[in-house]
This record gives C-alpha cells, structure tokens and sequence, in this order.
C-alpha cells in the first residue's frame, strides 16, 4: 500500500519498549519482517485490520501507534519577551485575554528544577519590515525610547511592536487544555506553592509561572503578557505599597490587587552574622562584598533606599561582578561564601540557615487587569488563596504575616 505522507507512527518505540524484535512482531501478527521494517520507516501505510492487529499484539489503542501529521495544528500566538522570531523554539503557550502568548523556552526560562515540558514550536515567523525592533529586550527598548525610562510600562509604539511580534507555533498538546492556562509574573518564591496548591484542588488547571522582579512582572502585564503581576514596591513619598506604581503604569485601564500578605526584607548574612553587621551602612565599614539585583528590582530600589537615608553613596557599596535574578541565587551567593551579604526577605534566610537583618516590612499584591478576573483559569486561582492549607504552608516558610492573605487591598 503506497505511503501517505501526513501518517506517524510510534511503532518502533513501542516494540522495543517491550523487547520485541521486528522479527517477533511479525510473526505476532502474521506478516514479514520487511512489511514491520517498512511501517516504521513511513514506507508504508497499513490498512485498518493491520493497525487492529499491531494494537492488540503490542496492548495499546491504535492511536498510540499512528496519527496524522495534522493532529499537530498550528496557532498564531505572540512572543513574551525578547526572541528572535526567525529561530525555531520550544515554547510554553497561554491565552491571556483574546490572544494566544508563547513563551520562549530559552536558558533560565526553561528551567524551574527539572526542565519545563514543552506546549509546542515556533514554526514560522510572520515577517515585518522592523523585524529588529520586535525582537528587542527590555533593556534595549528602554535605551532606544520604545519604553519608558522608569521601565514599568510601555508606551503606545512599543505595545504595537511587542503586540506585532507574531510566531505561527506548533502544538504538542491539547488546546483546551492549554487555554486551562493561569500565567503569572513575580518574584516571590512561593508561586510554586501557589501553583501546586492550585492545580491540587484543580487539576485540570495549569499555573505557569515566570519570575520577574515588580517592575518588569508589571510591565508584562500592562503588555498582555501576563494574567497576574507579583509586586512588594514601596513609594516613600506616599508611603504606599504598589498603589502608586499600579497606578502609573496602567493609564486608564482597571484593576485590582490582591494581597499575599506581608514578608521581611533585608539583609542575608553568613550563619552567626560574623561581621557583626547591623545597617547598611556597615557594609561599607567593614569592607562587605554584597550581590545585588537588577536595576529597577524592589530589592535593588530597597537597598540604595536605605543607603541614602543613611548618606552613604551606592557606589561606596563593594558589590560582586554578578547580578542576582532572583531571591534563590542571593542566598547561594550569601551561603557558598561567594559575598558577605544581599539583599532578600526572611523566608529565604530560613530556608538556607542564614542570618537575616530586617529592613522593611513590605506588602506583596498580586495585580490583575479586571478584563481577567471572570476568566475561569485566573477564578479558580484567586479562589485557593483563603484556603487554610494555603495559608499554613506560607506560615512554615516563616517571615510572612498571612492574616489578611486573598484579601482586595484597592481598586484601581
């Protein structure tokens, strides 16, 4: 029977999984071994009581063993981020509000502790004449004006490039259950305590999560990147956590924060605080190598904050020739001896048997755009916030004050 082109197969993986040669799966069924050698190799398309036959002798549904290429549909999504849209690449796949949103499965991102399974891959690019301005990171938007200095949010020409950066991606999963999709941007490392929470009282729900320091999980939101933003920002001037900001970048558009509680921030020291450090300024005293976060981060901003209260100059500050992306590499910076301090929340020292000096109790909210809030993925996720169980797996983090957790802190 002539080949058909569109026809998979997954015959030889199955066959060998259960140590059969060629050979003895066709005496199984009653062909030769050529007619096997040429069903795995595409060569040849079997008939229907081939298929039943191959099902029943290697105990699978003839689904398991062949499908059709166009089983495979293709979405057009939007990119997250930065990419080059030319490069092929595995993704992770959300639908945030009308539009599908692929995220890049490149270096950190693809990684939590194991590997990310994939959604589906970049296929094909839809080409534009500014083809290098779409594929632009943050950093680059913000040095050539596609977005504002402040980098919390984008402005109009900037929403269109990144709205524009289009991809056609293949999918290797079911699309109901990919649109069962909640995607969130923060920092705090109990997302993943969140997500597993989520998905146990709902399991045909997924939490995807990306780390973003405040600014940067606020600007992915105001792009539709997003369906929630982690924030813990503090504005002096007001005297506000997050309202401000929130405020700011939104221009007009609605939403409401939700709080997890409040956390400690401050210092991480080794165990036993051997350099007797007490203030910020002492790091300077005593000559302290410190690891710092990324410009604009809240940990970053909670530094130079203390440091210019007490007058001494953030370049006086020995800082380490690496960046911290997140709270986690603070801590393995702190613990393996590789600086003397950085700047995290009480939880984390907990967790690595640190030392902590608190700075600043800071409230951490969860923003979401209202268009959002009837969306049965983000529903479903707002609604375990309350949940007891919840609420006690962040008190044995320690550092966190979850009294008033699920609760709407304002309306914006």
């Amino acid at each position: 029977m002539k080949t058909d082109v569109n026809l998979c197969n997954n015959l030889k993986s199955i066959r060998t999984r259960l140590d059969l040669s060629q050979q003895d799966l066709a005496n199984i069924v009653g062909v030769t071994r050529q007619t096997i050698g040429s069903l795995e190799s595409g060569q040849y398309a079997p008939s229907i009581s081939m298929c039943l036959r191959l099902a029943k002798a290697l105990a699978c549904k003839v689904e398991d063993l062949f499908w059709l290429d166009e089983d495979f549909p293709e979405i057009e999504a939007s990119i997250a981020g930065s990419v080059v849209p030319e490069q092929s690449s595995q993704v992770t796949l959300a639908k945030v509000g009308e539009q599908w949103i692929a995220y890049p499965l490149v270096g950190n991102d693809a990684f939590r502790i194991e590997m990310i399974p994939s959604d589906g891959e970049i296929v094909a690019a839809k080409k534009f004449t500014n083809i290098t301005e779409l594929s632009l990171s943050s950093e680059i938007a913000v040095a050539q004006g596609l977005v504002k200095s402040n980098n919390i949010y984008s402005q109009d020409e900037a929403q269109r490039h990144f709205k524009n950066n289009k991809v056609s991606v293949r999918l290797l999963d079911d699309i109901d259950r990919l649109q069962n999709t909640v995607v969130i941007a923060a920092c705090t490392p109990v997302l993943s305590v969140l997500a597993k929470a989520t998905e146990r009282w709902h399991p045909k729900l997924r939490v995807h999560y990306r780390f973003a320091h405040s600014r940067k999980a606020l600007r992915s939101l105001c792009q539709g990147e997003v369906h929630i933003a982690g924030m813990h920002l503090y504005d002096p001037k007001s005297r506000e956590h997050n309202i401000p900001f929130v405020k700011e970048a939104l221009a007009g558009r609605n939403a409401v924060l939700i709080t997890l509680g409040v956390w400690q921030e401050g210092l991480l020291v080794p165990p036993g605080n051997p350099m007797g450090v007490k203030t910020v300024a002492d790091l300077v005293e005593f000559g302290a190598t410190i690891i710092t976060h990324e410009a604009g981060s809240a940990g970053r901003t909670l530094l130079e904050r203390k440091l210019q209260e007490q007058r001494v100059p953030f370049q006086s500050v020995k800082q380490f020739d690496r960046i911290a992306h997140n709270h986690q590499e603070v801590a393995f910076s702190v613990a393996s001896g590789m600086v003397d301090a950085g700047i995290s929340n009480a939880s984390i020292a907990a967790a690595f048997g640190l030392g902590f000096i608190p700075l600043h109790q800071a409230r951490y909210d969860l923003v979401i755009l209202k268009e959002y809030l009837e969306q049965a993925p983000v529903q479903q996720f707002i609604n375990i916030l309350g949940h007891r169980a919840v609420r006690s797996q962040l008190e044995v983090l320690g550092g966190y004050d979850t009294s008033n957790i699920g609760e709407v802190i304002a309306n914006v």
